[in-house]
């Protein structure tokens, strides 16, 4: 077993311990962000006279060769070592002699886990927040070819007002944008460097902190040791913005399944986010959407359970933060798989426009607008509401449409109906009337999209 601490101990460990102990099986993960935080820490010892010129270059030269060996596969990361850590020193003493046992000066295990571990999750915020902005053109695109798309927009899952589906997709463009600054805010909140916290007080080294930071990428260092290798915000914070957009997906697929059903028919899913059954013939399953809108549930379980392990831990580090790794890997690789899937299937998606209109027609989604045309020939709001009620009711009874009554019929309501009525009540006008901005008219829409647009542009440009 390979160990770092065994000076202390007067006999190995027992097996069982030792593998409950162990987080080599997953922490291996780390090894890339291991190694250059290692060649960080090496460079700014030679810069410090801490090392000699021989020793600096020899400790780098074999740090960079491991890192090589490992990416072409030629070194293999085993369970005889106890962490990512103990691997890249036991490799680096292996092969470099009593020179490579100097790596560790002015270091802990504490700062140094503190320091692969946010190196790895700012890399996975810029990868989620990239995943999120292709999203979002793929949706603005959509936005822009269907203006004039009318569809039912709904509350309570029942047909309410004519919208388009641009309207409907600005939505969710709305949400996956707010995504995106949650990625931005969490990287500039967490982008500063803990390495050189020792394991909670500091080294009596004298240490460049700020030029480790520099090398790293960081804004500058940590200014607490105790806060630098006990901090896990940044990890929470991650996992409760990857279960946002996990919502946000889950919402969507929720939609996309509805809107596929046969009862709808809104949407066509394409062959290859869909699935069969192994006994009806006809059927074709949104399986995507389904398991996307399951997995939401576990990345919520890997929030609560880091919330959960963190709650009750004294400062400075303990080793339950040694939890905080498998969840927050597998809640990343299941939100990073479930945006490229979720968005291959929207983008090879075919919108069904004209049962989307047919829909919107035929579901008394102008009523609230034929009631506004009565309050503007002077009808009280009130009494409008209780006559186009009455209408609904005789078009239920009927199965007919509001705009499928005669003016006469609608006159037995009430005389203030002109024949100026079935142009008031039409979905087109019903939805481009709607001119305040956020609305769904298509001029209100031109100008959000343009301001989308822009946004979008701006932000697929800055790092």
């Amino acid at each position: 077993m390979a160990q770092l601490w065994g000076g202390r101990f007067t006999k190995e460990t027992d097996r069982l311990v030792y593998d409950f102990n162990a987080s080599i099986s997953f922490d291996q993960k780390l090894y890339q962000q291991d190694i250059r935080g290692s060649i960080a820490h090496v460079t700014m010892l030679g810069k410090q006279k801490i090392l000699t010129e021989k020793e600096t270059e020899d400790i780098i030269r074999v740090l960079n060769e491991i890192l090589a060996d490992v990416e072409s596969g030629k070194l293999e990361v085993t369970s005889e070592y106890e962490d990512i850590h103990s691997f890249v020193e036991a490799n680096l003493i292996g092969r470099l002699g009593d020179t490579g046992k100097k790596l560790h000066t002015g270091r802990s295990r504490n700062d140094q886990v503190a320091l692969d571990m946010r190196m790895y999750v700012r890399e996975e915020v810029v990868k989620s927040n990239t995943l999120l902005k292709e999203l979002l053109e793929t949706i603005l695109t959509i936005m822009e070819d269907n203006l004039h798309t009318v569809m039912p927009g709904f509350t309570h899952l029942q047909k309410a007002q004519p919208i388009t589906l641009a309207h409907h997709m600005g939505a969710y463009f709305e949400m996956f944008k707010r995504d995106s600054l949650r990625m931005e805010d969490i990287y500039r909140r967490m982008n500063y460097c803990p390495l050189g916290s020792g394991a909670l007080a500091g080294t009596t080294y004298p240490l460049d902190r700020e030029y480790t930071a520099e090398l790293l990428g960081f804004y500058g260092p940590t200014l607490n040791s105790m806060d630098g290798v006990s901090d896990r915000d940044y990890c929470i914070e991650y996992l409760a913005a990857l279960s946002t957009v996990m919502m946000h997906l889950s919402r969507f697929c929720e939609e996309i399944i509805i809107w596929n059903s046969n009862e709808y028919r809104f949407v066509e899913i394409d062959d290859a986010y869909s699935t069969g059954s192994s006994i009806m013939p006809q059927k074709k399953n949104p399986d995507i959407a389904e398991l996307v809108r399951g997995k939401t549930g576990r990345v919520y379980g890997a929030l609560m359970s880091l919330l959960t392990t963190m709650k009750g831990i004294p400062l400075a580090y303990n080793k339950d933060m040694q939890e905080d790794k498998e969840l927050t890997f597998d809640a990343i690789d299941t939100v990073n798989h479930s945006l490229v899937l979720f968005h291959g299937m929207l983008a090879t998606m075919k919108f069904c426009t004209e049962n989307m209109e047919r829909s919107a027609s035929g579901g008394f989604t102008n009523a609230t607008d034929a009631a506004d045309y009565l309050v503007n020939h002077g009808v009280p709001f009130r009494d409008a509401h209780g006559i186009i009620g009455r209408i609904v009711l005789k078009c239920i009874e009927e199965n007919k449409a509001i705009d499928d009554l005669t003016l006469t019929e609608l006159q037995e309501f009430s005389p203030a109906f002109e024949q100026d009525v079935f142009e008031a009540i039409s979905m087109e006008t019903c939805v481009n009337k709607r001119l305040t901005i956020g609305a769904p008219g298509a001029e209100a829409m031109k100008t959000v999209i343009e301001k989308e647009r822009e946004w979008l542009e701006k932000a697929v440009t800055e790092k």
